[in-house]
């Protein structure tokens, strides 16, 4: 998803383009052509260039809970050799919606949503530790999301 390295300089202009999806990714071109004074069609472009680039997507979030997703964990992995070969595995799980290498206790934090405790534990024992240099994992439950935002901004 993202990588170290030198940040993508973005102008003011393109800044308050993302600023005003974070703030309602729904919002039309010609409404934020008004805010950042361009036109639709510049706004359109932009928009174009900043998701292809990879500077960002405009998405829907969801509740997974309100779509049968009752059981939401992050997976704390050990690993012994290449942690990025097991993360790129951990990626292609489709109840994995989340990898990040880490320093620390752990070598990945994964995030997972699935529907209950009975799919929490197939994937876990059939795919997770099934994966070579996995070594151990730690699961940390969610009982309650407090939190959750993506408007963080530009700097």
């Amino acid at each position: 998803m993202s990588s170290v390295g030198k940040p993508i300089q973005l102008d003011d202009v393109s800044k308050a383009i993302i600023e005003q999806l974070q703030s309602d990714g729904r919002r039309s071109y010609a409404e934020i052509g008004k805010a950042v004074g361009l036109s639709e069609a510049a706004v359109r472009q932009r928009v174009q260039k900043l998701t292809d680039s990879g500077v960002m997507q405009v998405v829907a979030v969801t509740d997974p809970m309100q779509l049968g997703f009752y059981r939401q964990a992050m997976i704390g992995v050990r690993v012994t050799g290449d942690t990025t070969v097991v993360a790129e595995r951990l990626g292609r799980i489709s109840a994995v919606d989340y990898v990040v290498l880490t320093a620390g206790s752990f070598d990945i934090l994964a995030e997972i949503v699935c529907e209950n405790d009975e799919d929490l534990i197939d994937l876990l024992n059939k795919e997770i530790r099934g994966i070579p240099g996995v070594h151990s994992t730690e699961t940390f439950v969610y009982l309650k999301l407090y939190k959750q935002l993506y408007n963080w901004g530009t700097r």
